[in-house]
């Protein structure tokens, strides 16, 4: 990193510093609007319903990776995804987040939005945030400059560092530092934090740009069991303030994300094969032959 980058960097984070210190400022408080990057339309959720897949396929090379799929997602909803590899998993989120076209079936958000006809950037647009397994973070900047990143439209890096940020955008950068644990570790280098952290770090990214929807991919991977107990603890702050869909292996965690209530869906060779509470569909019999029996 040049070392402008560096002194403007340590500049804003000052500014950040004192921000915290002193929320109201010389200026008054917050004067300055927090604006969402433009949407292509909002979508509307007026029936409660966030996501929607209707008999979704997908074929590869004459493989069904999707075989009429459908699923639907409450508003505010945590669900958890799981199945044995090969299932469809990430093809779902693939055909979602616009990566994957469907041969066939309809995918709306809300009741208005067809993602279908929309490329990835928009999709993104729109409040569908997407968290791979693999952390990709900023590594040569700080957390708080990965952050601010992700809250800017223009996404060159020198463009968002020499912006200014304003006085709300500083408190925004504030509450999801505290949110996912990281307000100590502001001035980091990303590329020093643990692997736990750095997820926490992607997911604090995804939360700048103000996501409806949340899609995360074995979120727990290679974490310890108090970075895992952590990362529970923030996926479930978000529900009802996000709607999610958490793609996992780790049942221990899934049942501390679902508190033994909520529904978890269960796919097998592309299709739902099985959906309800994780005590339920773990004394399927079906599920124990094709995934948890094995």
């Amino acid at each position: 990193m040049t070392p402008d980058l560096l002194e403007d960097g340590a500049k804003r984070l000052q500014a950040f510093e004192q921000r915290q210190a002193d929320p109201a400022g010389s200026s008054g408080g917050r004067a300055a609007a927090f604006g969402r990057v433009a949407r292509l339309g909002e979508p509307d959720f007026a029936h409660g319903v966030a996501l929607y897949l209707d008999e979704i396929s997908v074929s590869f090379d004459g493989f069904k990776a999707l075989n009429k799929l459908s699923l639907a997602i409450d508003v505010g909803e945590l669900r958890c995804i799981i199945g044995p590899n090969g299932a469809g998993k990430t093809t779902m989120m693939d055909c979602i987040t616009g990566k994957t076209r469907p041969d066939a079936g309809k995918c709306f958000f809300g009741s208005t939005i067809d993602l279908l006809r929309l490329s990835e950037t928009d999709i993104a647009q729109i409040g569908i945030g997407r968290k791979f397994q693999k952390p990709t973070v900023y590594e040569p900047l700080t957390v708080f400059q990965n952050l601010e990143l992700a809250l800017r439209a223009d996404r060159r890096v020198r463009a968002a560092l020499f912006s200014r940020l304003s006085g709300a955008q500083l408190d925004r950068i504030g509450e999801v530092l505290a949110l996912i644990h990281l307000k100590g570790e502001a001035q980091r280098q990303a590329g020093l934090l643990s692997h736990g952290q750095k997820q926490w770090l992607e997911i604090g990214m995804l939360l700048m740009q103000e996501p409806r929807l949340l899609l995360l991919d074995e979120p727990v991977a290679g974490m310890t069991d108090a970075e895992t107990e952590r990362t529970a603890e923030l996926l479930l702050s978000l529900e009802g303030r996000h709607s999610l869909v958490v793609v996992e292996h780790d049942m221990t965690f899934v049942d501390r994300l679902t508190q033994g209530r909520k529904t978890v869906t269960v796919l097998h060779e592309g299709s739902v094969l099985a959906e309800g509470p994780l005590a339920e569909v773990q004394a399927n019999q079906k599920v124990v032959e094709v995934y948890l029996g094995r």
